[in-house]
Order: C-alpha cells, then structure tokens, then sequence
C-alpha cells in the first residue's frame, strides 16, 4: 500500500500515483512492524531519530530553527522529550515505538502506516498508544493499521478490512460484528466478545 512492493495484479493508488512510482515519501510515516523488538543497538539519540523525519526538509547544511521546532513539537506530542538524550536501543518497546511515531509527525506526514506496532507492548502501553492514534486522527491524520487483536480493532478502528488472501469484509465495525466475516475467512465458528474490562482476541492475515 506505501509502494514497498509492486503488485502482481491490479494496482494501488497513492496521492493519485501508482504507490511503487510514488515520490510522496515525505508524507508517509511507516512504523514496522518489529519496531518494538528490534533495533536494540541502533546507535541514536531519540532526538537524533526523530531528526531524521526532517531530512527531506532540510536545505544543505545545518538544522534550520524550523526544524528544530518540528522535533521538539513532535516529542512532545508522543510524550517523549524528557527521553530525547537516551539511547534509542535503551527504550522499552512502547518507547520505542513513539520515536517511530514522533520521526513521522517531525517529517510532517498527513498518513501514517503501522504494520502490528504493538507487538511485544503491555496492555497498558497499547491502550495509550491507540488513545495517541485517535489524537492523531482527529487533528486530520489518515491511518492504516494492520492488527491481529480483534478488540482492539473494533473499539478504535473506523473502518475495517478483513482479509485471508481474499477480502472477507469491508466496512465498519458496528457492521463487522453482526457479520460472519471471522467465519467465512477462517472456518469454525468465531465471535466476538466485548466487556466493559476485556474483549476476546481472535487472529486475522490482515486488517485495516
């Protein structure tokens, strides 16, 4: 979907362009998906990290005070600055993971990809990181989440795709849930559960 990879068959759009021809790279921030348990040595401040959103700002030469700001704004809004002369590969997993987040805000992206970021992250560490995502949304952020939690992905998504190798649904959740969408894509008989402290987690390929 961000032109990692070309398609076999059909094709993906991207700001108008075929994603694998697009040079829209500065508007796109990508979280991978083993970001929260890889990059152990990576041997960066986080500053310096999130630096690196400002690459395809920069001028030749110095960091201009603009950029400066932009790091500093974006370390705020992830909640990080007090972190920002540690080590990256000294950072727990859900730190991590918002360097990642704050490199994106810092370059300016208006779309955010995250491939399964909360992998290895505590409970309460995935509930903060979604009540971030939903700031994120609302200040005008597009965002593609692939996610194998089902709660997770009926309480914050929007919209939902559910996908085995083939689309099984495409719609809201609301719609999701009265459906046999989990069913159909993986056999037996699925459901899903909500409570007010705990929703059951069923896995899927892929979802939006």
């Amino acid at each position: 979907m961000i032109g990692l990879r070309r398609p076999d068959t059909g094709s993906v759009t991207l700001f108008g362009d075929p994603a694998h021809e697009s040079n829209h790279g500065d508007r796109i921030g990508f979280v991978p998906q083993d970001v929260t348990t890889t990059n152990g040595e990576m041997p960066v401040t986080v500053r310096e990290a999130v630096r690196m959103g400002r690459y395809s700002h920069r001028l030749v030469g110095r960091f201009s005070l603009d950029d400066t700001e932009a790091v500093d704004t974006a370390l705020q809004r992830v909640g990080i600055a007090d972190l920002a002369s540690r080590r990256v590969g000294r950072l727990s997993g859900g730190q991590r993971q918002r360097v990642f987040i704050a490199r994106a805000l810092a370059s300016e992206a208006d779309f955010l990809a995250l491939d399964e970021p909360t992998v290895g992250v505590d409970a309460d560490s995935r509930e903060t990181f979604y009540n971030l995502l939903h700031e994120l949304n609302e200040d005008g952020i597009t965002i593609i989440l692939i996610e194998h939690d089902i709660g997770i992905v009926t309480t914050h998504a929007s919209e939902i795709a559910c996908l085995n190798r083939e689309l099984f649904f495409h719609g809201d959740p609301e719609t999701f849930a009265e459906t046999n969408a989990l069913a159909d894509a993986y056999g037996g008989s699925q459901s899903i559960v909500h409570h007010q402290h705990w929703s059951t987690e069923m896995r899927w390929d892929e979802m939006r």
